[in-house]
């Protein structure tokens, strides 16, 4: 974000013209905005970085590090969200959420600690007037928010948890009888139980605590009272979906691995890899 303050640029989003705007919905979450101005331009650069996307608003093409289409066209085929009670935990700018409306939900409420994912959602939804509700506010909010949902998302938070077995009791608190949770989180291919505490930082990301098995993972969901684990798909990340580009002005991908050895991290770990799981 630039030197404007987070209320500066709220006034400014909201007094955008947004009138007669279309919404379509491929790999980009694209808007067509019949009035569109320079000011437009102006804030989505002041927003800056954009993780998630990519947004298209008429010819402004916001190249977000994320091709987050990638991790949402694996969870497409499972997706059955019409006509219900949708969070997503960590839902940075709201790209998924977005994407979710061609499901048609009964609700989508966003959750997610940072000003700046606010803003930049608060600015794609002005023109796309949705319904999505999207709150300041972490996964630890869950347990008193006092909603429910029948499916909740928490994509790319568990390994930031200091305590991920209290993350997912925190997640299943806010389930529906019935509901179920799309959980992305990295993990580390090995045959046993064990979890990679990183020391210092995994992938110059300072705020990761562990990195399971999937075993240790299915452990951790069992000891937080999830009756199924059902595993989706695993992946590696690679330079197609994370990336450095002109919306980020710092570092990505290529920058957090090995030079010489790309399977490794900087640091000598075993480069990032993620599990898509289905717990109920």
């Amino acid at each position: 974000m630039n030197n404007k303050s987070y209320d500066e640029l709220l006034k400014q989003i909201l007094q955008l013209p947004s009138d007669n705007c279309e919404l379509t919905l491929d790999e980009s979450v694209r808007i067509n905005i019949p009035n569109f101005t320079k000011e437009i331009k102006e804030i989505a650069v002041a927003l800056k970085p954009w993780r998630k996307g990519p947004f298209n608003l008429n010819e402004l093409f916001i190249d977000s590090e994320w091709r987050s289409f990638v991790k949402f066209n694996i969870l497409k085929p499972y997706l059955n969200l019409k006509g219900k009670s949708v969070a997503d935990v960590g839902c940075n700018n709201g790209y998924y959420m977005f994407k979710m409306l061609e499901f048609n939900p009964k609700s989508i409420t966003g959750f997610d600690p940072s000003e700046l994912a606010f803003l930049q959602f608060s600015f794609i939804n002005h023109f796309i007037k949705s319904d999505i509700e999207f709150k300041i506010a972490g996964v630890e909010s869950l347990p008193e928010c006092g909603s429910k949902f029948d499916t909740i998302f928490c994509l790319g938070v568990l390994y930031h948890r200091s305590d991920p077995i209290k993350c997912l009791k925190e997640l299943k608190s806010a389930m529906n009888p019935g509901g179920e949770v799309f959980i992305d989180t990295m993990y580390i291919e090995r045959d046993d139980e064990m979890v990679l505490s990183p020391n210092g930082s995994y992938s110059k990301i300072p705020n990761i605590s562990f990195i399971p098995s999937v075993k240790a993972l299915k452990n951790w969901c069992q000891r937080a009272k999830f009756k199924s684990f059902e595993i989706l798909a695993t992946k590696e990340t690679d330079l197609f979906e994370q990336r450095k580009t002109e919306w980020i002005d710092g570092q990505s991908l290529s920058d957090f691995l090995d030079p010489n050895d790309d399977s490794k991290t900087i640091e000598g770990y075993p480069a990032p890899k993620r599990i898509y799981i289905r717990l109920t």
